[in-house]
């Protein structure tokens, strides 16, 4: 299931080039165009869904693989500790409607564990 005029979907089509670091059967894996830290990649299944509610409920274990490919990139790309985000919805800083979560990892990401 895709939808035709989503970037993300034609990035996991292959239609729009992009830094891919890693795939599965039903994610894909590529690097941000305005990282916000040093590893900073989109984790996105193929299917297209909305956003992460509408994934969870869609599709639960779809959702479990995109988390355990964002932790396979952060300890490929750097040392396995990460942050992940997802931004559900316009107000929420969401820019591409087709899900996706932020891997952010390396040692600038502004915090240190207390």
């Amino acid at each position: 299931m895709s939808t035709p005029d989503c970037l993300f979907c034609k990035i996991v089509a292959g239609d729009v080039p992009a830094d891919v670091v890693a795939t599965t059967d039903r994610a894909v894996a590529f690097r941000d165009v305005a990282p916000k830290a040093p590893v900073h990649v989109l984790v996105v299944p193929r299917e297209h869904h909305r956003d992460v509610a509408a994934l969870a409920a869609a599709d639960p274990a779809l959702l479990a693989e995109v988390v355990a490919l964002a932790q396979q990139v952060a300890t490929d790309l750097d040392e396995g500790e990460f942050r992940l985000v997802f931004n559900t919805g316009e107000s929420a800083g969401q820019s591409v409607f087709h899900v996706h979560g932020h891997v952010l990892a390396g040692a600038r990401l502004g915090w240190s564990p207390a």
